[in-house]
């Protein structure tokens, strides 16, 4: 059975939304410095070793994978990632500016700042985008070897946090393990082939490559 995309404002609303609960788990996770998984985590480490900002880092580590997401997935993917992106980019930024979070126990920041960053995500893949980067990667091989999403970003993050145990102190790393752990099981158990993600199917007249809905 095949439903009808969304529409792009649907599509704005919605990648708004997931920009706010993305950009409020990096906040949380960034108030007791922990690390997070994929490209996010690769900007938090950058910024612990450069002057550059998350948004800053997060935006342009992005920018190689787009190329994968443009012929590999479809252009309305690349687009909608993109529009995430900067969203998430812009508002980690400016978040300080609107909300201050003085104190915060990292057992909670761990938890509820994976969660938020996974429920960000899977509202994401409902409307045709990602996180981009490592989550471009993890869609393209979920639709075209049937590896899911979920088990490939934990092995990313694995790799990720395992190389932060030489920069940050360990109870540290152990936290973002935990928030690690339930943004990726989110995923993993919500983010299933056959139920609310994207898939991509040749179409033999065009020899072009479709982004579908899949089911709901």
């Amino acid at each position: 059975m095949q439903f009808p995309t969304h529409r792009f404002y649907e599509d704005i609303m919605a990648l708004f939304c997931a920009g706010v609960m993305v950009s409020l788990g990096v906040t949380l996770y960034n108030s007791n410095q922990l690390i997070t998984g994929g490209t996010a985590g690769i900007a938090i480490i950058g910024m612990h070793l450069s002057s550059l900002s998350f948004g800053m880092l997060f935006f342009l580590v992005n920018v190689p994978f787009y190329y994968i997401a443009w012929t590999k997935l479809s252009r309305r993917f690349t687009i909608n990632t993109f529009i995430s992106v900067s969203i998430i980019s812009v508002m980690t930024d400016y978040m300080p500016m609107v909300i201050h979070i003085d104190n915060v126990h990292p057992l909670f920041a761990a938890t509820v700042g994976g969660m938020l960053i996974g429920v960000g995500m899977l509202i994401m893949f409902r409307h045709k985008s990602s996180l981009g980067g490592l989550g471009i990667l993890a869609l393209y091989l979920q639709n075209k070897y049937a590896i899911r999403a979920g088990n490939f970003g934990l092995l990313i993050d694995t790799i990720i946090l395992s190389a932060s145990l030489f920069m940050f102190p360990v109870e540290i790393v152990l936290l973002s393990v935990m928030g690690a752990a339930m943004l990726n099981v989110l995923i993993a158990i919500n983010h299933k082939p056959g139920r609310y993600q994207a898939y991509v199917e040749a179409q033999p007249k065009e020899n072009a490559l479709v982004y579908k809905q899949g089911n709901v």
